[in-house]
Formats: C-alpha cells, sequence, structure tokens
C-alpha cells in the first residue's frame, strides 16, 4: 500500500464501514448506525476532497458512491500534482443476520492494488464491532488512515439520547509495523435532517517495518444537513509518517 510519499507500505483506514473499519474500507457505509438511514435516504452520494499535507504538494479526491438495497459500489480518483495518482472501485454488501450486521467488501485499484474485507455488528443498543482486511500489498494511496491488512475490534452503544457512541482498535496483523489506531466515534442526530460526527482518534506505528515507529492524534468534525454534509480533520503523523495533514470534504446526496 502506498503511504504518504511514495512506498510499498501498509495502509491506514476507519473512515469507511466503521467509519469510515478498517483500511480497504475506503469509501463505505457505518457499520452499527441504523439511525445514519434516515440522514443518507440519496442513492448516490458525490465527495470532492482536498488535502494539504506538509512537505508534499496538496492532493484532490472525487468519489461518488451509488446505493441501492443492501449493495453499494463506489469510484474514486485521488491526484497529488504530477508526483502519483489512482483510481479505484469497490463494492459493498450489508446482510443482515440474528443480532446484527454482516457486511464483506471488495477494493480494486490502478497500479495492481486488489483488497477486501469482512465486518461484523453484533448487538443491538449495545453491540461489539469485528473486522478483518487483507489487501495484496500493491502501492495504494490509504484514504481511509487506518491498517488496511489488519483486525478490529470495539464496542458501541446507542443507549445514550439522541446519539451513539463507539470505541474501536484497528491494528495491524500481518506486516510486523506495530500500526494501531484507536477511535473515540460519536454521533448525535438532534432530528431527522441533521447530524453531527465527531471522531478522535489515537495512533502509533511505523510505516514500514524498517521504519522509526511515530505516535500522533487525528480529531475529524463531520455536519450533515439534508442532502449536503461538511467534514474538517487535523492528522498528526498521517499515515505514520513524518508529516501531517489537513483535510476538507464537502459531499451531496441525490
Amino acid at each position: 500500500m502506498l503511504i504518504g510519499k511514495l512506498k510499498n507500505v501498509v495502509g491506514a483506514g476507519v473512515y469507511g464501514t466503521l467509519l469510515g473499519m478498517s483500511g480497504v474500507y475506503a469509501d463505505t457505509a457505518t457499520l452499527g448506525e441504523a439511525e445514519v438511514a434516515a440522514v443518507d435516504a440519496g442513492a448516490f452520494k458525490l465527495t470532492p476532497s482536498y488535502y494539504v499535507t506538509t512537505h508534499e504538494k496538496d492532493a484532490t479526491d472525487l468519489n461518488l458512491r451509488a446505493n441501492h438495497g443492501p449493495h453499494a459500489i463506489w469510484l474514486g480518483h485521488y491526484q497529488r500534482g504530477s508526483e502519483f495518482e489512482q483510481t479505484r472501485t469497490g463494492y459493498e454488501y450489508t446482510l443482515q443476520i440474528p443480532f446484527g450486521q454482516l457486511v464483506p467488501s471488495l477494493q480494486l485499484a490502478s497500479h495492481g492494488f486488489a483488497g477486501g474485507s469482512i465486518n461484523a455488528q453484533i448487538g443491538d443498543s449495545i453491540y461489539a464491532l469485528l473486522g478483518f482486511g487483507r489487501t495484496n500489498t500493491r502501492d495504494y494511496y490509504n484514504l481511509n488512515f487506518d491498517p488496511n491488512d489488519s483486525v478490529v475490534y470495539g464496542l458501541g452503544t446507542r443507549l445514550l439520547p439522541k446519539s451513539t457512541l463507539s470505541l474501536f482498535t484497528v491494528k495491524d496483523n500481518r506486516l510486523h509495523t506495530g500500526q494501531m489506531v484507536t477511535h473515540a466515534v460519536w454521533r448525535m442526530l438532534p432530528d431527522d435532517h441533521q447530524r453531527w460526527t465527531v471522531d478522535l482518534s489515537s495512533k502509533h506505528g511505523r510505516a514500514t517495518a524498517d521504519d522509526e515507529s511515530v505516535s500522533g492524534k487525528a480529531l475529524s468534525l463531520t455536519y450533515d444537513y439534508r442532502d449536503i454534509f461538511f467534514r474538517l480533520a487535523r492528522d498528526r503523523k498521517v499515515n505514520f509518517t513524518a508529516e501531517d495533514q489537513s483535510r476538507l470534504s464537502v459531499g451531496l446526496r441525490f
């Protein structure tokens, strides 16, 4: 996977199937959050993003996601000046099972990248979050910012008034990088048309098995209103590199 500068290293990612659960879950929906359906009713979601990273050229990403019942597909393109670009696509299926959900997904990208994951939410008012991801370790710029070849484990609850709270960890279990990211995600739905999402995370680990270990924190704030949303994020030691990154996303559902 490609992280930060062009290196063939493990990626990173929870801004996807868990919120965004682990690595290859890029552009997926959120497990364990039935309330999100009221805001995410649109069949399509278009998300342009802008990335500002220290000691790197600014980058852009454009992602289109389509939903039909339990099926979801997406198509995206990432561009960082003339240094690197990548087009990706993926598919996800949400399977309702007794006491929860099971969500397998697949992703392909240019430069020969392929990956897959399977995630589960078990329980209702209090639920467990479990996930497993694997890739072919080809070059990939990770837009989820959590380990892709990883396991995910955590807990969540819907017992809070008009909100949900989850705590989960994404941990590399394959490439010996020691990468681990722990997220606390709070979502509040004050009414049928609005949603606030706060994702606070802490990371430590190495970009590759031969690099020095780094530690950093990240904060992401998302506001949804009807068919539009805005997201701001600040990420220290993004993708386990020495660099810091700020991100802005604006989305439209239709």
